[in-house]
C-alpha cells in the first residue's frame, strides 16, 4: 500500500525550471515516522558531499568496459544515491508534515533539471574528453533525481530494481526483462574488473568514443551529432544546455508517471514500512 494515498484528480501542473515549487500541504496524507536530522541539515536533493558526480572507481569500470557503461552506472547510482535519497525525502517530511508526494517530488525535480543545465554550459568547450565527462555527468544527475522521485512517492530508491528502472525510465532498454539481463552482465564483468584493466590495446580515443555514445543514450541526447557539437566551442555552450534540461525534464515526467501510483499489488515489499 502506498504511504500517501491516492494523488489528486488532476495532479500539481508540473514547476518551469527555476521558477517557484509548489508549497501546499494535502490534508489528510500521513506523515512520514522518522528520527531528527542532524542539526542544520538543508532541504535540499543536491547539497550531500560527495554524490554531485560519478566517483572515480565509476569512471574506471566505465572506461574499461563502456559498452555497459550505462548498466555500471546504474547500479553504482542505486548504491550510492539510494540512501541520500531516502534521508532527504525523510527531511523534507520532518520539516514539512503532510506535504504532497506530487510536491516533494517536484521540488526535486527543479533542482536537478537546474543542475542538468548547469552540467551542460560548463563543460561543454573542452573537446572530447569535456564531452564524455559532460554526458556522464549528466546521465548521474539524472539517476539521482529518478531516485528522488521515487523516494518522494514512497519507493525504495535503495531496492536493486531501482536499477532496472532506470534503465527503462533512460531509454537505455525498452523493456525490464532486457534491463534485468544487461544488469546481470555488467555485474559480473564488474566482478572481473582487473581483466578488463589490464593489456588492453583500445586506443583512448575510441574508448572515449564509445563511452561518450553509450552515456550520450542513457542521458537522452538522441543524436550523435549533439554530442559532436559539444566538441564546437560556441555552439557546445548553447547547445548543451538545451539539451541536458529537456532530456531531463522529460524524464522527471516519465519518472512521476512510474511511481506515482504503481498498479496494486506491485512493488509491495519495496514501499517504506
Amino acid at each position: 500500500m502506498p504511504l500517501w494515498g491516492p494523488p489528486p484528480a488532476t495532479p500539481p501542473a508540473y514547476p518551469a525550471a527555476g521558477g517557484p515549487a509548489p508549497a501546499p500541504r494535502a490534508a489528510g496524507y500521513a506523515t512520514v515516522p522518522v528520527a531528527a536530522p542532524p542539526a542544520g541539515a538543508p532541504d535540499d536533493p543536491a547539497a550531500d558531499d560527495g554524490t554531485a558526480a560519478p566517483p572515480a572507481s565509476l569512471w574506471e569500470k566505465m572506461r574499461a568496459d563502456p559498452q555497459y557503461a550505462p548498466e555500471h552506472l546504474a547500479l553504482e547510482a542505486v548504491r550510492r544515491l539510494g540512501p541520500e535519497a531516502r534521508r532527504w525525502v525523510e527531511r523534507v517530511h520532518l520539516q514539512q508534515p503532510g506535504l504532497h508526494p506530487d510536491v516533494v517530488a517536484q521540488k526535486a525535480a527543479k533542482k536537478f533539471i537546474n543542475l542538468a543545465r548547469l552540467s551542460g554550459a560548463v563543460s561543454g568547450a573542452t573537446g572530447l574528453p569535456g564531452a564524455v565527462v559532460d554526458v556522464g555527468v549528466l546521465a548521474w544527475t539524472q539517476a539521482r533525481m529518478v531516485l528522488h522521485i521515487a523516494a518522494a512517492y514512497g519507493v525504495d530508491p535503495a531496492h536493486p530494481d531501482r536499477a532496472t528502472d532506470l534503465l527503462v525510465l533512460q531509454k537505455v532498454h525498452k523493456v525490464a526483462e532486457t534491463a534485468r539481463m544487461a544488469l546481470g552482465v555488467a555485474a559480473g564483468r564488474e566482478k572481473a574488473g582487473a581483466l578488463f584493466r589490464s593489456g588492453t590495446k583500445t586506443p583512448v580515443g575510441q574508448v572515449a568514443l564509445k563511452l561518450g555514445m553509450k552515456l550520450a543514450q542513457m542521458a537522452g541526447v538522441k543524436a550523435a551529432k549533439k554530442l559532436f557539437a559539444k566538441m564546437i566551442p560556441g555552439a557546445a555552450i548553447i547547445l548543451g544546455t538545451w539539451a541536458n534540461s529537456s532530456a531531463t525534464t522529460d524524464l522527471a515526467r516519465r519518472a512521476q508517471a512510474l511511481y506515482r501510483q504503481p498498479a496494486i499489488g506491485q512493488l509491495p515489499h519495496q514501499r517504506h514500512p
